[in-house]
């Protein structure tokens, strides 16, 4: 495995407590559509959440009365989440997973599974799965070709920082983990109808896919701060970092000086079930 997935977590370990602050939730439109696809009622449901971070998902899982298991490989965020819940948190790597065969109803990669090895995250989530279970993965994304402002603050985030991915980048799409799904043996959920469904992406089995839009307000400041949490961000140097955050603030600044931010969001969904 090369270097960017085996010391992605000692990235945001640097950036953890800006991370817990800063990055946003997923709309319940999301949860929605994840109960949908899968066709797993959360209430009640075990979920082993992969990549747990801080505990964004963890929290929103929870909310809706999942039984969960937090997993991540960094020790700080690790901490953060532990700080905020109550629910078994686990020091581990997703693509080696401490746990039984067949134990969890879902396996969940919330903005996470793009750090693990494609397919043995994937071989990993199908056996700890229970037959009839499945296996989900998200990522909100902010959405550049529905505000101006937006689409020039992320291709300034292009132009300045040479790790970016993102939005306006040619050819940028989501992680493909409905492919890996695909190849590891999981049948896809019938779409719900929710934001742009799109079914059958890969080879093999059906695996489903959905969009769910939404918009965020928030602080300038959060703003900037959710900026550096990003793994693009996060490995530069403070100093650059530093001058990136003053330019972003004095360029948003003159369109929202009021000081809170109308974003554009959208959240990609893939969920694949076990036969």
């Amino acid at each position: 495995m090369n270097e960017r997935l085996t010391g992605s977590h000692r990235v945001f370990d640097r950036v953890s407590e800006e991370y817990d602050a800063a990055r946003p939730h997923y709309p319940e439109a999301l949860y929605l559509a994840l109960e949908e696809l899968s066709g797993i009622r959360l209430d009640g449901a075990t979920v082993i959440d992969v990549g747990a971070g801080t505990g964004i998902s963890t929290r929103g899982l929870l909310d809706r009365g999942a039984r969960v298991v937090a997993v991540d490989r960094g020790e700080r965020m690790l901490a953060r989440l532990r700080a905020r819940t109550t629910c078994p948190a686990i020091l581990a790597n997703g693509d080696d997973l401490p746990f039984r065969a067949g134990v969890a109803d879902l396996v969940t990669y919330a903005q996470s599974w793009h750090w693990l090895d494609p397919a043995l995250s994937v071989a990993e989530a199908v056996r700890v799965t229970r037959a009839g279970g499945a296996v989900a993965g998200w990522w909100n994304s902010v959405d550049p070709g529905k505000a101006d402002w937006l689409a020039a603050n992320q291709v300034r985030l292009a132009e300045s920082c040479p790790g970016y991915i993102g939005p306006v980048l040619p050819g940028w799409s989501m992680p493909p983990l409905a492919a890996a799904m695909s190849r590891g043996g999981l049948d896809g959920g019938l779409d719900g109808g929710l934001g742009d469904g799109l079914d059958g992406a890969g080879a093999g089995l059906d695996v489903a896919e959905t969009w769910v839009t939404w918009t965020r307000s928030v602080l300038l400041e959060d703003f900037l701060t959710d900026l550096r949490t990003h793994s693009y961000m996060a490995s530069m140097d403070g100093d650059v970092v530093a001058d990136l955050i003053a330019r972003e603030r004095a360029e948003l600044g003159r369109v929202f000086p009021g000081g809170r931010l109308t974003v554009p969001m959208r959240v990609y969904l893939a969920v694949g079930r076990r036969g």
